[in-house]
């Protein structure tokens, strides 16, 4: 995936705005973080990933996903897109889209999805 195609998957989330975090490029709903796109590794901030789970992923795909010490603590993971898979991208960041999206917004989305 390029990132061009991320940014029209993330983009077709209701409610996503481009913005910052920390200084750096960020997607946000609702003024609350979503994802953003790593410069210094062109991997993909994935939230919303517990530490189980996280290390399944680490250990199935090593080359697409990996962590740094900084999100070390935290359950996230993160996901270098050149090897990423749409579908998959979708679904995490549906995941983290449905915990900080406002209930209309949600409600609104799964009244279409049906």
């Amino acid at each position: 995936m390029t990132a061009d195609e991320m940014y029209v998957i993330v983009m077709g989330f209701p409610g996503v705005e481009v913005g910052t975090s920390y200084g750096h490029p960020a997607y946000k709903v609702g003024g609350k973080f979503f994802t953003r796109l790593r410069d210094e590794d062109a991997s993909v901030v994935l939230q919303e990933v517990g530490f189980d789970e996280r290390e399944m992923l680490i250990e199935a795909e090593p080359a697409t996903f990996h962590f740094t010490d900084h999100y070390r603590n935290y359950p996230m993971v993160l996901a270098r897109i050149e090897s990423l898979d749409a579908g998959s991208l979708r679904s995490f960041l549906e995941r983290r889209w449905r915990k900080i999206a406002p209930k209309k917004l949600v409600n609104n989305w799964d009244g279409h999805q049906s």
